[in-house]
């Protein structure tokens, strides 16, 4: 890293694909509506290839609390029933020989709870992955500083930048958990 500039765009990327994680994080958390991305990324043991249900299958949600998943090769379907089962989601898949159902039973309030702790615990990750991006952008300006390479006043500025970056990005991810928060609590 030879300026300030690129320091701040590496960082900002870096955290930009931390928020990015996250929202892909809480579409695995389940709300009580069918959701292809409940079950799209487990894998599947296929022919000794750990492989993930999408490339497998074709994933649709034709009633709010139904996911049928069917496979283009009618031989997975053992497979991706016990990939399922051993994913530990939730649900209960039905294979009728064709196609598998998983019907996504109502959340009780005590797993709604759940589910937002795990949100928690998910947003909490990501918020000290974002601190750390920006505690090793600030020594690698400060490195910049202490080399002769910047000034103090270019170091003030970068410092200050890092620091709107690392604002920006916490409260976006601020919002996505209020959002999950009240997408698993409605009723």
């Amino acid at each position: 890293m030879d300026t300030v500039d690129d320091i701040l765009l590496e960082s900002e990327d870096k955290m930009d694909k931390a928020t990015e994680f996250l929202q892909q994080e809480f579409a695995g958390v389940r709300t009580g509506k069918a959701s292809p991305s409940l079950v799209e990324n487990i894998q599947v043991d296929y022919y000794g290839a750990s492989t993930r249900i999408k490339e497998l299958a074709s994933i649709a949600t034709p009633e709010p609390r139904l996911i049928v998943i069917n496979p283009f090769d009618p031989s997975s379907l053992p497979g991706i029933e016990k990939a399922i089962l051993a994913a530990n989601v939730g649900v209960t898949p039905m294979n009728d020989g064709r196609v598998i159902r998983v019907p996504i039973p109502e959340l009780s309030e005590e797993r709604r709870k759940e589910l937002l702790k795990v949100a928690k615990r998910m947003t909490e990750d990501q918020r000290v992955a974002i601190r750390n991006i920006r505690r090793e952008a600030n020594d690698q300006i400060k490195d910049l500083q202490k080399n002769g390479k910047i000034s103090e006043d270019e170091r003030d500025g970068g410092l200050e930048e890092i620091q709107s970056f690392t604002d920006k990005h916490i409260k976006t991810i601020d919002d996505l958990l209020a959002a999950k928060e009240a997408e698993v609590m409605a009723v």
